[in-house]
């Protein structure tokens, strides 16, 4: 990016967990001029330049990070979950934030109707940490206990400090996963659950400057609470090899019992069940899998309910759904609840 730059589906600019994949030649050769022509015609992102004596990584004039957040919780009035996706990067002398995702689902009354989605200004030069916008500000780091706030919202997330479960790097990226307690304050509400983070720091790569359609390809994330207790897991599935892929994986898995995170071994994930889509594609509707892990061995079924479509683009599109089901880790069964989020 120099001044301006035109914004991309969100779909197309993500990363991880998010990718779209078209399985014929000529379909991705149109679908392709189709993102184009919707990259002329969306909205443009501002981006600053305005110096900062506090940015911490000067030296990379390409970079990108990004923290994604879940909360999953309850109270006497039933559960909520909650999605938060924020990212920054640099390209040259420009900067760059935005929140790619922002869902709250009440499980009485449905999706709740959040504001401070989409690009915003990062007047400060961060990297380092998540640059405050109009609708959410940040106290602290995941590391060391993080506050996240948003007045317009009436919304505020208090996060216990993150230890890290799982972590890979290939040559200078990182990425790390982990969890701790948390509590929700919404709506008048408090409601104590499970935050699951997840951090990518890639230098020489910014999808929010330039574009990047080797990465499309169909995957699932799912963000499994267990019960009411602290135990939940991580899923996450990719279909097909991207650059990414030797810094995530694309089969991979974080199960935490009894607050001790340990990556799953001999993970199978295979979808038993879809709908068709307002399109070309269809949507995954229920997965089952299993897995080994030091401390024994876990199976679960889970099925998507509540859907909410994001984007849809006719050949693909991405969405996030509350997924409920039951897990069974030695023996012992429970019910689970929690978040997907959906590449197709």
């Amino acid at each position: 990016m120099k001044a301006r730059v035109t914004a991309e589906p969100r779909w197309a600019q993500t990363f991880g967990p998010h990718r779209f994949r078209l399985t014929q030649q000529p379909l991705r050769l149109l679908f392709i001029s189709l993102i184009l022509l919707h990259s002329i015609t969306s909205h443009a992102q501002t981006i600053s330049s305005v110096a900062s004596p506090t940015e911490k990584n000067p030296a990379s004039l390409l970079v990108y990070k990004s923290d994604f957040f879940s909360f999953m919780g309850s109270d006497d009035q039933g559960r909520v979950a909650f999605a938060l996706d924020a990212n920054r990067g640099r390209d040259g002398e420009n900067w760059q934030a935005e929140h790619l995702i922002v869902l709250l689902h009440e499980e009485q009354q449905g999706w709740a109707n959040l504001q401070g989605e989409g690009a915003y200004d990062n007047n400060t030069r961060e990297l380092q940490n998540i640059p405050d916008s109009p609708f959410f500000q940040f106290q602290g780091t995941p590391s060391t206990g993080l506050t996240i706030h948003s007045p317009e919202n009436d919304l505020t997330l208090e996060i216990d400090p993150i230890p890290e479960h799982h972590a890979r790097t290939h040559q200078a990226s990182r990425y790390w996963m982990g969890s701790t307690p948390g509590t929700l304050h919404w709506n008048g509400r408090e409601l104590k659950g499970v935050i699951m983070h997840e951090h990518l720091s890639m230098p020489n790569f910014n999808r929010l400057a330039r574009r990047y359609p080797d990465l499309w390809t169909e995957s699932y994330g799912f963000y499994v609470w267990i019960g009411n207790r602290g135990d939940h897991l991580y899923l996450h599935s990719q279909e097909d090899t991207t650059r990414l892929s030797p810094l995530i994986g694309n089969l991979v898995g974080l199960s935490v019992f009894d607050q001790q995170g340990e990556p799953m071994k001999g993970l199978q994930l295979k979808v038993i069940r879809h709908k068709q889509a307002f399109g070309f594609y269809r949507w995954p509707l229920e997965w089952t899998a299993t897995w080994q892990t030091h401390q024994g061995e876990g199976s679960i079924t889970i099925s998507l309910s509540d859907l909410k479509v994001i984007t849809n683009f006719i050949f693909g599109g991405l969405a996030m759904g509350i997924i409920q089901g039951e897990v069974t880790f030695n023996g012992e069964q429970q019910p689970v609840y929690g978040l997907a989020e959906l590449l197709i």
